[in-house]
């Protein structure tokens, strides 16, 4: 493949990876502190496109933005009070069940607000336009993404290993329930989880439609389905191991669409799922997980 046509494939793989790196983030803290896959996670990321555009149809983008996080902030909380506090103590497969009602129920909440219809998200100043890098056309939030996923993790990075709160976290992650008998707040633990994880799919769903505009009821389904492959293949659970695993997805996603053959785009999303497979087979903790010894 010719370097100056290979260039934009790359580029673009980068952001969407570091796009698909803040979903993951979300489904890595929840399963490391309550090991729970939260379905309903990227229906989250969906919404908070919807709270954009019907947001910043009333209100200037500047008071827009800060409002939509504050929103998907809201959600995340709510969700996780609502359907799964209530299920703490109860089996694994109840919590599983409510987190799939929960995805549903976003999803059918957006075809009725929306009437099903695509909707266009609205253009950010600056990050939409474009610029020349080597001859090829790219946009601003390509070039921005990664540098924005890797502060953001740096950030989140030194929250979790030096506040009290992060102590907390990394408490609970280990034993749930010595961290109880330790006084640790754990329902405060849970719910700050999911506010972070919520924050960053909106700042993800930002980034994302910025590229891809148009949004459907189901848009969140596949960035959120990618975003769980990326934190298995990191090792469910390892913070850096879901970004670096959100990467290489959304670098080889690309590199298969710039493939010389017809017909390379059908298989971008088989690919993703057939590496999960692969990733169970040979490796199922993940590049960086560790290995569950069950307490007798």
């Amino acid at each position: 493949m010719d370097p100056v046509k290979f260039l934009p494939f790359l580029l673009s793989g980068i952001s969407v990876g570091g796009q698909y790196a803040l979903i993951a983030i979300g489904y890595t803290m929840v399963y490391g502190i309550l090991r729970l896959i939260n379905f309903a996670h990227g229906d989250v990321f969906m919404v908070s496109g919807l709270l954009m555009i019907y947001i910043s149809a009333s209100l200037p983008l500047y008071a827009a933005v800060p409002l939509v996080l504050i929103l998907t902030v809201a959600l995340g909380f709510l969700i996780e009070r609502v359907a799964y506090k209530p299920l703490r103590t109860a089996p694994r497969m109840s919590v599983m069940i409510s987190a799939i009602g929960v995805s549903y129920l976003l999803q059918n909440t957006a075809t009725y607000v929306t009437g099903g219809q695509p909707m266009n998200y609205p253009t950010l100043p600056f990050v939409s336009q474009s610029v020349s890098i080597a001859g090829s056309q790219v946009t601003w939030v390509t070039i921005l993404t990664p540098f924005l996923v890797l502060a953001l993790v740096v950030l989140l990075v030194m929250l979790i290993n030096r506040t009290k709160v992060g102590m907390a976290m990394r408490a609970v992650a280990k034993d749930f329930e010595t961290s109880q008998l330790m006084g640790i707040k754990i329902n405060s633990v849970i719910s700050m989880t999911f506010i972070i994880g919520s924050a960053l799919a909106a700042v993800g769903s930002m980034l994302y439609f910025t590229n891809y505009p148009y949004i459907t009821p189901t848009a969140g389904a596949m960035p959120g389905l990618k975003a769980f492959v990326a934190a298995v293949f990191g090792g469910i659970g390892s913070i850096p191991g879901a970004v670096i695993g959100a990467f290489i997805i959304g670098i080889c996603e690309n590199i298969i669409k710039g493939l010389p053959f017809a017909g390379a785009t059908t298989f971008v999303d088989a690919f993703s799922f057939a590496l999960l497979i692969i990733i169970l087979v040979v490796k199922p903790t993940g590049l960086f997980g560790e290995k569950a010894t069950d307490k007798v």
